[in-house]
């Protein structure tokens, strides 16, 4: 990992434009300035910002609500558990393609079920709308993702001492009581992790994209990680490319150290 890292490194110091380039003049910080000074790369940014809080969010609430019914003592758990994780195991580039078909223009299920139910009058191109593309990737990584993150919360609900719902309960604390004081305080950590994780993996998102949408349309789904991408492989400007890639990881690690830190003050807390 260090040699990539490394040599990815150099590069975005030198201007290569080329992956057989014999001419790479030093430009320093010059790619750095170049990226910052670009609109293209503050929209991907934006956009950027906007799947992983959107995305994050959403699996964090349906994640909790799927916790909470695993969590219940029904018959078959065991089979309730194994058809919620079925998502999650599907590979993100089959998922991807899958969602794609589901929102297809033409033969997509999902036109076929609002036309039928009269709730659109003709087939709408959800792809092609710049103003809905990136929801429809987004609900493609939350269909995915958020069984994982229930099982992350599962595990921070079935860790919980059953002693203290009983106490809870002589009290004669109603459940929207323990909840607020008892199982939400004491998921912090489960739910910090999560956070952690998720973040990191929604804001370097590249591949539901690369699937569902190319980045289009009109650039409405390019990321800054699929961004990076188009500068460096399709424009074949690997300085840029490069120093987009540092840009993403000082982001990322900026990301981590700030939710770690939360993390600490919740353990303090709790203890």
């Amino acid at each position: 990992m260090l040699y990539p890292m490394l040599r990815t490194l150099l590069i975005s110091f030198f201007d290569v434009d080329s992956a057989v380039a014999t001419n790479t003049p030093f430009v320093g910080l010059g790619n750095y300035i170049q990226v910052f000074a670009d609109p293209t790369f503050w929209g991907s940014i934006g956009r950027t910002l906007y799947f992983t809080v959107v995305s994050t969010g959403t699996e964090l609430i349906f994640g909790f609500v799927l916790a909470l019914l695993l969590n219940a003592k029904l018959k078959a758990r065991w089979l309730f558990r194994a058809v919620i994780v079925l998502p999650w195991a599907i590979p993100t580039v089959v998922n991807a393609a899958m969602w794609r078909g589901v929102f297809d223009a033409q033969y997509g299920p999902l036109n076929a079920l609002l036309t039928q139910t009269g709730l659109l009058d003709q087939y709408r191109a959800w792809l092609a709308d710049p103003g809905f593309a990136l929801n429809a990737v987004i609900i493609a990584d939350v269909w995915k993702t958020t069984p994982i993150v229930a099982f992350f919360l599962l595990t921070g609900l079935t860790s919980i001492p059953g002693e203290v719902y009983e106490a809870a309960r002589i009290d004669r604390a109603g459940w929207l009581r323990i909840g607020r004081s008892i199982v939400l305080p004491m998921l912090v950590p489960a739910i910090s992790i999560v956070l952690v994780l998720r973040t990191v993996d929604a804001f370097k998102v590249f591949d539901v994209i690369y699937v569902m949408t190319r980045g289009g349309p009109v650039n409405s789904t390019q990321t800054i990680a699929y961004y990076a991408f188009n500068t460096a492989f399709s424009n074949q400007q690997f300085g840029l490319g490069s120093a987009l890639s540092y840009i993403i990881v000082l982001i990322i690690f900026a990301i981590t150290t700030f939710y770690l830190r939360l993390l600490r003050r919740s353990e303090t807390s709790l203890l």
